[in-house]
């Protein structure tokens, strides 16, 4: 009989890895990290790793920063500051700083390793290793359970994906029956499939649980060699299979086996395309993903804002939202906007229309404008009678980025360069 859930996440201390620049969402993260990216209308992305470690009931957390951080330190700052020191909770920056030598973050294994003078002023008995910038919920409290119950050196959190979709950008395990992890594969051009299940592979989620004293050992191991890369998928993993107690868990392996029916919710929103349709899947009638659960929450710092106002109600100018989420201190005054997400303070003014589109913090929208299949990003002035994503031509001769399947996006630099080409 193992120790209670609640003793073992009291024991774990969490380090989420959000240090990332998520390049091949390009001007989405020019000048922000990957996990700030806003996400769901009123949401950070890093918010649900967070999110799930407080639902877990673990509540003492690190987060690594390096790449542009800025607005990201300043999110968890004001959302997620508010933990009792007296109480052993914290959510705490680890910016890159040099700690151990002359180099910034080299890696995922040397983030951690970086600050391993940190984690011993806790003592945990375990550590939870988290990339930062996948859209689930998760409770992580099963998942150190299984680790602990197996004795355990490490284990890794994989969920199940098509060929297609882990070919050149997952890690790939294979695994006996007991979940002993046979064999790793770091992002390969044709993945091990799953005996009995084609096409589908079992992909790591970058999440993973050390027993303190091993990570301690192999992360001093992996500083000393002179050929690492200093990662944990593409260093530390391949070298301790076989040799080592490594296990993974199953995304959804910690619900009851009676609600295992479907495919958990899981996102990597890495890419424009995915980013977009991870969006847009949130304004189905029933999403996948509940952002309503009261029972799992996504907490999240947002500003106090009135709420969503919609004005003119005339044949030809009325203000109407269908299908969508509207955030709040957003108006919509005398617009058309469907199927679409408005984050936070978005104003769309008289006779625009917009669908199918994702429409970020402090955007403006004037008169007269038609926006389809596109993302706006933050403070995005948008000039009367501008038309987005009707025309992919003229959308890449105006400066925006377009995608191979036809979604465009916009940032605020774009009608900047196009204002100083007209002068």
């Amino acid at each position: 009989m193992g120790r209670p859930v609640s003793k073992i996440t009291k024991d774990t201390l969490a380090l989420i890895l959000a240090g990332g620049q998520g390049s091949r969402l390009y001007e989405l993260t020019e000048w922000r990290a990957k996990p700030a990216v806003p996400f769901g209308g009123k949401f950070r992305i890093i918010d649900f790793a967070l999110s799930n470690c407080i639902n877990s009931g673990i509540r003492r957390v690190g987060v690594a920063t390096q790449y542009k951080s800025h607005s990201l330190v300043r999110h968890i700052n004001r959302g997620w500051s508010g933990f009792k020191a007296e109480f052993n909770e914290f959510v705490e920056i680890l910016p890159a700083s040099k700690r151990i030598d002359e180099d910034w973050y080299q890696g995922t294994a040397d983030a951690v390793y970086q600050n391993i003078d940190i984690i011993r002023t806790h003592s945990p008995e375990y550590v939870l290793v988290l990339g930062g910038d996948h859209i689930y919920k998760m409770d992580y409290g099963p998942l150190v359970a299984s680790h602990e119950n197996r004795n355990a050196d490490m284990t890794l959190c994989c969920v199940e994906v098509s060929v297609a979709e882990a070919a050149g950008s997952f890690g790939v395990v294979k695994v006996d029956e007991e979940g002993r992890v046979l064999e790793f594969q770091e992002k390969p051009a044709e993945p091990a499939e799953i005996p009995g299940k084609p096409g589908r592979v079992l992909a790591s989620m970058g999440n993973y649980v050390f027993s303190t004293e091993f990570l301690y050992g192999e992360l001093i191991n992996d500083a000393d060699s002179e050929t690492s890369t200093h990662d944990f998928g593409h260093d530390i993993l391949p070298r301790i299979v076989g040799s080592k107690e490594v296990f993974a868990f199953r995304l959804g392996d910690e619900k009851p086996k009676d609600q295992r029916h479907e495919q958990p919710y899981w996102r990597d929103v890495g890419t424009l395309d995915a980013f977009w349709e991870a969006n847009m899947e949130l304004v189905d009638y029933t999403p996948e993903l509940d952002l309503y659960d009261k029972d799992w929450p996504i907490y999240t710092y947002q500003m106090q804002l009135p709420s969503a106002k919609f004005v003119h109600d005339t044949v030809d100018r009325r203000g109407m939202a269908l299908n969508c989420i509207v955030s709040g201190g957003c108006i919509v005054s005398g617009g058309q906007v469907s199927h679409s997400l408005l984050f936070s303070n978005v104003k769309v003014n008289s006779y625009s229309v917009i669908k199918h589109s994702v429409i970020m913090p402090d955007v403006d929208v004037g008169r007269h404008c038609k926006i389809h299949r596109a993302i706006i990003d933050s403070g995005t002035v948008i000039p009367e009678g501008t038309e987005i994503g009707l025309d992919a031509a003229a959308d890449r001769k105006k400066g925006f980025r377009v995608t191979d399947s036809g979604i465009t996006l916009v940032t605020p630099i774009n009608f900047e360069q196009m204002l100083h080409r007209t002068r």
